[in-house]
């Protein structure tokens, strides 16, 4: 049985300790366990978050094991190697491979039936990693890809013209990392096209402003790396927005990675496109529209996570 109450953490450093403090302010459950390698570490921090709970909505919190998580309605996967300045979030592979050998087979011998939430970096390669490692069908392993990404798109684009950025609407798809790209040919601000809108505003020299805000983004986790050591604060607001679409099933549009089975002639890979995202997880990729250099440049971030995963071994 899955109890539709209850959430997991697998792994209590900067993400997943950000991501449980999210969520205990969600109200979207009643029962959370973290579960950490450091058995200290995750009672400390359910501690110290559950001494929040008279601000906020009821919470049990709890450090556990993987057979206390078996039940759960979404295991979040956060454990892993941190990403290093300089590194690359493909720097991680072997490395956050070896790690998801150890956890993954362990939810899957509890029976856990619930959707698999994968945070861990490098995204799109521990997801493709958990769905053949986990035997939870395809559509119920879902990576956090590049809600974040198109988050910090979105919220340059506010600031470029002066206006909310949740009334822009724009994806960044592809790889989370250094072969995203952002789909400036569907973007619009509440309906009106982004040129427009743009020249509404003041603004002509499109061709410049696209490439900086896009390295302002693909860059952004890199510059805040270097000043702080670690992002955690944006993707666990990312792990609440996903838990919230998933548990009140709002068959809401969020650019996931999950496992592709021939859309946009990609297969076998998993990768960030807008998806609905429900209870049952993922519905069915949505087939937004993209110029032939966009497509072009999704093949191209692709072909490099593939020539990854041909490198990995992923039997667990």
């Amino acid at each position: 049985m899955v109890n539709d109450r209850k959430v997991a953490i697998v792994g209590c450093g900067f993400v997943g300790s950000s991501s449980a403090f999210a969520l205990m302010q969600s109200g979207l459950f009643s029962e959370m366990v973290l579960i950490d390698v450091d058995r200290d570490r995750a009672e400390g921090e359910a501690l110290d978050i559950s001494h929040g709970s008279p601000f906020a909505s009821p919470m049990k919190i709890y450090a556990g094991d993987y057979k206390d998580a078996a039940d759960a309605a979404i295991i979040v996967v956060t454990a892993g190697a941190a990403q290093k300045p300089g590194e690359t979030r493909l720097d991680l592979v072997n490395k956050n491979v070896s790690i998801f050998k150890s956890i993954i087979p362990q939810i899957r011998e509890v029976g856990f039936e619930g959707i698999l939430l994968i945070v861990s970096n490098p995204v799109d390669v521990l997801t493709y990693a958990a769905i053949k490692m986990s035997g939870l069908p395809e559509s119920r392993v879902i990576g956090s890809g590049t809600v974040l990404d198109s988050a910090r798109l979105k919220d340059a684009l506010g600031a470029h013209l002066g206006v909310d950025p949740r009334n822009v609407h724009a994806y960044i798809i592809g790889e989370h990392g250094d072969s995203e790209l952002a789909v400036w040919s569907s973007a619009n601000v509440s309906g009106v096209p982004l040129h427009d809108f743009c020249e509404m505003r003041g603004h002509f020299d499109h061709e410049a402003s696209e490439k900086r805000i896009a390295d302002e983004v693909k860059n952004a986790a890199y510059e805040i790396i270097n000043k702080k050591h670690a992002t955690y604060y944006g993707i666990a607001m990312s792990v609440k927005r996903l838990c919230t679409a998933i548990m009140r099933d709002e068959k809401h549009i969020l650019p996931v990675s999950s496992l592709m089975v021939g859309e946009y002639g990609l297969e076998d890979i998993a990768i960030s496109m807008p998806t609905i995202v429900g209870r049952n997880g993922v519905e069915c990729r949505v087939p937004v529209s993209l110029d032939e250099d966009e497509l072009a440049e999704l093949h191209r971030s692709a072909s490099a996570l593939k020539d990854v995963i041909d490198q990995v071994d992923f039997n667990a």
